[in-house]
């Protein structure tokens, strides 16, 4: 419609001459005459009606349904016609003479050619990457569709489509505001117009952005790649970019002479990678960025960490020494898949960047959540709302980008206020090939970025033997982050020159490509050969260039022998200044007793109890609950929420950042948590209690999140990955709904310390219990968890005064499955306590948590300086029918200073009274407990029947089994019984 506007307001004005009354009779339509219409004058001959014509009719019929300009311009010309004296009222408009149907054919050419040219401009937006040339060996087409669109001007015959012929080419047309090929010039030549048309859309780079919906991000774009002139560089960045890719080349060489039987995943045939990367960080850090976290697979990780992140190149050859000896407990891990931490000095920018590959395992993309929520959680740290100063860059591979249902999930947090990192560039390494499966049978989309277009997120596709066209593509992604904070992809059409590793084979599957690869030649010697045609440099300065990198590949290689013991904490992708002493060892192993004052209990319960906020009108439901809390707080018990609460609460006073996020955590699942009031007269006015606790207290954090385990379990492990003081949790919203989680939870919490030397204290809630709801959301499998605990029958360790807290440091994780309220209130707090990290789970009803550290507000990420290793998980199974159980109550006695977390809670009733009564010993966990107390009681078996409950139930040392006593334990304690049943 903006087109139109444009041509109207242009040719108006001589269109409605030349209908001047001397030539054209113009009558009313509705005339009683019985007669047909006479046709409009038409620009084209054939019966058919022209666009000018279509516009005229459907003015007759209902002037308010054409723009109005059409209707100013038809009235004004009815209104000059009536106003003759000389004419009548026949029903139709009568061509008087040849003359003046001659000036009005020439008129609505005119205006018909204009409309063609701009849909023309429009098509090319539009559909010109179907024709790009990005395929580099020449054999594929741009997609998988084969498409060549008609409205593309490929063939002279083509023009045709438009109305259009041979002899317009050369006619001057006015450009329209939505394109910026004209430069200075507002007209051009149609020849030329197709030119630079063809020049920005069909060659080494494809562009789709025209389904974004925002005008000025389609113009900003139209403008950074249609401007004349735009991907001119100087020298300086031309031999820049010549010594980048002399690096990157070479160092993939240096590996292959001498590793040749050695997997690596090199970057062959996409080595142009490492100068886009440095580019994306060379212009992110000109505009402030000062932290980027990477995420990427393994086929260039090595070449990324010598080139980009700038790891000393001696440790990456040492580890392909097999003879190497560990320094590090645990298993390691494939060179491929470690990751590295680095701060230094941006060389084009002069200022200080820090750099973190992520360390991840063979699947593929499962690292995308956990790169965004490490991301965002070094934003919070830093204060940084806009992601001025910390983003991520995502490095993908064509078939797993399309194939991994996670990089979906990751997409569809990036706008969601609790998760948005402020827009990511997403880099496609795009072989054109998966494994060995070729595109046509690995995706039913035309190109496998065809997920990004549900964010609107721009496309660029580049042809990787185009260096420039690369480098200025990736400069326009790093720009296009910073201006609207939103996701961008840069699909580098490559081709990969080896199988997928080398020792693989590709003729048996794709022999045809790996022919045309063989031929290829490599992108280094085409670049070179351009500036050295041009004279920007000189086949001396490159062949010195060459020599310079690999004298100091040879002189790294040299250093590495001398290695003989591998660090794995040199790899560390999330060091935690200070948390650990300087041999990365916790700093003591005890643990404060986890109990606190009860004046701030009953602070937190009367904040729990109340809304700060006035005027807040709460749903009378709720005030039912509130009250209920007042009236807890007056007896000095807690429930299950309330002791939740108090946790929190605690933690906050004390400086430690809590994080609460999963499906409907708000208000909980079974609506028993309600940390997010909501006005019931104001729509979006909504109150957080546990925000008003304190005037100096640590920020507290809770959002529902999207309706993804898998994404979301990622990204709070990430961001339990920035810092060990703060306390960050993920519930799901029942607890078999982790099984949509379980890559992250195989390959990330319970082997990442194994793999590399990594703690983290996430904690996972996962409600837990047969409570009537089918076998579904009844089972949280704890029974998966204890099979993934390194647990070691063999191992019997001396007991000593810090054994309770070494235990838990030399396992993978903490599992427990608390059976009162204190006791999830003390294991909450025990998981920043301890001088470690671990994960916990918990449910509710049982629990497994992940124990988690944060840095503190105001704090820079991790600065390297010291290693540590990450927090340790808990696995915490809760429970659904014990957040309202009468009995699952506990006194603020279990609950303040001096009080700490039980792993076993004896029998405490008539049994353990009379101890020569007892028959039968029961050991359970969880809910069960008062299942058992039930029965127990209307069987009237209190005497000859007692109860233990496990309260954690993972441990690494089998020595504190209930089948080995401790040397300090009493008679009659159960550790002394050497039968037991553990049930859940």
């Amino acid at each position: 419609m903006s087109q139109m506007r444009l041509l109207a307001s242009q040719l108006g004005a001589r269109a409605a001459r030349l209908l001047a009354p001397q030539d054209v009779r113009v009558f009313g339509w509705r005339n009683k005459s019985p007669g047909p219409p006479a046709a409009f004058p038409s620009s084209r001959g054939g019966g058919r009606f022209s666009y000018m014509e279509e516009m005229y009719f459907a003015w007759l019929e209902n002037p308010q349904s054409v723009h109005q300009y059409w209707d100013s311009f038809f009235r004004k010309s009815s209104e000059e016609d009536s106003s003759s004296p000389d004419r009548s009222p026949p029903p139709c408009v009568i061509p008087e003479s040849g003359p003046a149907v001659s000036s009005w054919a020439m008129t609505s050419k005119l205006v018909e050619d204009h409309l063609a040219v701009q849909s023309l401009i429009r098509a090319y937006q539009i559909r010109g990457h179907h024709v790009a040339q990005l395929d580099p060996l020449g054999i594929l087409d741009a997609d998988l569709d084969s498409f060549v669109p008609s409205d593309l001007i490929t063939t002279i015959d083509k023009l045709a489509f438009y109305d259009l012929r041979e002899a317009d080419l050369d006619k001057e047309f006015q450009l329209p505001t939505t394109t910026f090929i004209g430069g200075s010039e507002n007209t051009l030549s149609l020849r030329e117009i197709i030119r630079r048309l063809e020049s920005t859309y069909c060659q080494h780079i494809g562009l789709e952005f025209m389904f974004i919906n925002d005008t000025e991000q389609c113009q900003w774009i139209r403008q950074k790649f249609e401007s004349p002139g735009v991907m001119r560089f100087s020298s300086e960045e031309k031999r820049t970019l010549l010594a980048r890719l002399v690096r990157s080349m070479r160092f993939e060489d240096f590996l292959a002479r001498k590793w040749s039987s050695e997997k690596r995943f090199g970057l062959e045939g996409c080595e142009v990678m490492i100068p886009a990367l440095k580019t994306i960080i060379d212009k992110s850090s000109e505009m402030g960025i000062e932290n980027v976290i990477l995420g990427m697979p393994h086929r260039g990780r090595l070449n990324v960490l010598a080139n980009v992140i700038r790891k000393d190149l001696e440790q990456i050859f040492c580890q392909f020494d097999p003879k190497l000896e560990a320094a590090d407990e645990g298993s390691g891990d494939v060179k491929y898949h470690l990751g590295m931490y680095h701060e230094r000095i941006n060389r084009v920018t002069n200022r200080n960047i820090a750099l973190s590959l992520v360390a991840n395992p063979s699947h593929l993309e499962a690292v995308d959540p956990v790169v965004q929520g490490k991301t965002k959680a070094e934003q919070f740290y830093r204060g940084d709302t806009e992601g001025k100063k910390v983003m991520s860059i995502l490095v993908h591979g064509d078939a797993a980008f399309a194939g991994q249902g996670v990089v979906y999930e990751t997409f569809h947090l990036s706008d969601l206020p609790s998760y948005t990192t402020n827009g990511t560039v997403h880099v496609v390494v795009n072989n054109q090939i998966g494994f060995t499966t070729d595109p046509r049978m690995a995706r039913s989309s035309p190109y496998p970025t065809d997920v990004a277009r549900v964010v609107s997120a721009p496309i660029f596709h580049v042809n990787v033997d185009d260096p420039e066209a690369v480098i200025y593509v990736c400069s326009v992604a790093a720009e296009w982050r910073s201006t609207f904070n939103k996701d961008v992809v840069v699909d580098l059409v490559c081709y990969r020159r080896r199988g997928h590793n080398e020792m693989d084979e590709p003729m048996f599957t794709q022999p045809l490509m790996y022919k045309q690869i063989h031929r290829q030649v490599p992108v280094l010697k085409k670049y070179a050969d351009k500036l050295i045609a041009e004279g920007t440099v000189t086949l001396q300065e490159f062949e010195e260039e060459i020599a310079k990198y690999d004298r100091i590949c040879e002189e790294a290689y040299g250093r590495s022998k001398d290695k003989k013991i591998l660090h794995i904490k040199h790899w560390l992708d999330s060091p935690w200044p200070g948390f650990f002493n300087v041999d990365g060892e916790p700093k003591s192993m005890t643990c404060p007793a986890t109990g606190i004052p009860e004046d701030v209990l009953t602070h937190i319960g009367n904040m729990a109890s109340s809304v700060p906020l006035e005027d807040f009108r709460i749903h009378v439901g709720l005030s039912r609950i509130l009250r209920g809390r007042a009236d807890m707080i007056k007896k000095r018990t807690v429930d299950w929420a309330l002791a939740e609460y108090m946790a929190f609460g605690s933690l906050l006073k004390e400086g430690i950042h809590v994080r609460l996020s999963g499906q409907d955590v708000e208000r909980g699942t079974f609506s028993h948590r309600h940390h997010v009031l909501h006005d019931q007269e104001v729509d979006r006015r909504t109150c957080i209690p546990m925000n008003h606790l304190w005037p100096d207290q640590a920020p507290y954090t809770v959002c529902n999140s999207s309706l993804s385990e898998y994404g979301v379990l990622g990204f709070e492990l990430g961001y339990a990955m920035a810092s060990p003081n703060a306390l960050v949790l993920w519930e799901a919203q029942f607890g078999d709904f982790h099984n949509t989680a379980q890559c992250i939870i195989d390959q990330f919490i319970s082997t990442g310390q194994a793999k590399w030397v990594r703690h983290n204290g996430i904690v996972l809630l996962l409600p837990h219990g047969m409570e009537g709801m089918g076998p579904e959301h009844s089972s949280a499998r704890p029974e998966r968890f204890l099979q993934m605990s390194n647990d070691d029958s063999d191992a019997y360790p001396a007991f000593t005064q810090d054994f309770e807290v070494s235990q838990l440091y030399d396992c993978n994780w903490i599992v427990v499955n608390c059976s009162t309220p204190a006791n999830y209130f003390h294991v909450l707090r025990r998981q920043i306590l301890l001088p470690f990290r671990k994960p916990v789970s918990a449910g509710l009803g049982c629990f497994w948590g992940a124990g988690q550290e944060v840095r503190g507000l105001g704090g820079r990420p991790g600065v390297c300086g010291s290693w540590a290793l990450s927090p340790f998980q808990l696995i915490i199974f809760t429970p659904k029918s014990l957040l309202r159980h009468p009995e699952a109550k506990s006194s603020f006695d279990q609950m303040v200073t001096g009080t700490s977390f039980q792993r076993v809670i004896p029998e405490g009733g008539a049994a353990a009274r009379a101890p020569d009564q007892v028959q039968r010993l029961i050991f359970c966990t969880g809910k069960v407990y008062y299942d058992l107390l039930k029965e127990r009681s209307s069987r009237g078996l209190e005497e000859q029947v007692a109860i233990t409950r496990l309260e954690q139930v993972c441990w690494s040392r089998p020595s504190s089994r209930p089948g080995h006593r401790k040397p300090e334990h009493p008679p009659g304690d159960p550790g002394e019984v050497p039968g037991h049943c553990f049930q859940s």
